[in-house]
């Protein structure tokens, strides 16, 4: 015996007919004639074998059965209506323009953009990285979205997650025996910079800046030889430097704040990238989340 198929047309119906309680009632939310919506549910009671309502003249009423398949009925639909708005989202096609800073844009980025890409083929995304302080101010005329550090609880836009700034040095520089500290740092703009030179400054500190570059990779590459410390994100922290705390002589650093900012009026695809960092970065656990 095989088993029916259960037409997605007969159970709108059915839906219907179960939430109204009346088949004329039915009938005016599907746009159809009152007999249509009968035929259709007494096709569906003939190919499962079972009657699905009690008709009185005061209501209609499902059956213990129709009560059993009204749960099935309305996943049933509301999967296709899924599948349906997914393959016409992977549809979508046009440019994404995304600012973000060069670490993110390293690590962090790319595996999210992989993930996006597969799911949306027509789609193509040119990222911009560096220092993000202006990039918001941008949005419209050079990107569509920008992710950018703000100081905690600050920057509008979509908060993704809280980074915690750390100071980093290679594994046998010793920066408490350093006077003056040789630092490595980004250009003005960059928050760690501004950051990093009041920290040091509080501490009465003296401090050399010895290094300074837009590129991560550079400023990494100078420190892991020891020539000086530098500000790196926890979330993102190199794997050959090492780790300074108080305790090695460094000051405090405050927290930071990783934000989405969109441009106004948005494209569908720009949306769609949009919700996905959102939801991917937000996540996610560890030390991104706090500080």
């Amino acid at each position: 015996m095989s088993t029916p198929v259960l037409d997605p047309d007969l159970l709108k119906a059915f839906v219907a007919v179960a939430d109204c309680r009346s088949f004329t009632r039915a009938a005016t939310r599907l746009n159809r004639t009152q007999s249509a919506v009968s035929m259709q549910v007494k096709r569906l009671e003939d190919r499962l074998g079972v009657a699905l309502f009690l008709r009185t003249t005061a209501q209609v009423d499902p059956t213990p059965a129709g009560e059993a398949l009204l749960g099935y009925a309305r996943r049933i639909l509301a999967l296709g209506d899924e599948a349906v708005g997914r393959l016409r989202e992977m549809d979508v096609a046009g440019k994404i323009r995304l600012g973000v800073m060069d670490d993110y844009g390293t690590f962090v980025i790319p595996p999210l953009l992989s993930s996006f890409l597969l799911s949306y083929p027509n789609i193509r995304v040119e990222m911009e990285t560096g220092l993000t302080a202006g990039m918001p101010q941008r949005l419209g005329e050079d990107f569509d979205l920008v992710i950018a550090m703000h100081p905690q609880g600050a920057g509008g836009g979509r908060f993704l997650r809280r980074e915690q700034p750390m100071w980093a040095s290679s594994t046998s520089h010793d920066p408490e025996h350093s006077d003056p500290l040789p630092v490595a740092l980004y250009p003005v703009g960059c928050l760690f910079r501004e950051w990093a030179i009041e920290a040091l400054d509080r501490s009465r500190r003296r401090w050399n800046l010895s290094f300074v570059s837009h590129s991560l990779a550079a400023v990494e590459s100078v420190v892991a030889q020891g020539l000086a410390v530098t500000v790196v994100k926890a979330g993102v922290f190199p794997p050959r430097l090492r780790p300074l705390s108080e305790s090695d002589g460094m000051p405090a650093l405050p927290a930071a704040d990783i934000r989405l900012h969109c441009a106004a009026n948005l494209s569908a695809a720009a949306s769609l990238l949009a919700e996905h960092l959102t939801s991917s970065m937000s996540r996610e656990d560890g030390v991104h989340q706090g500080s």
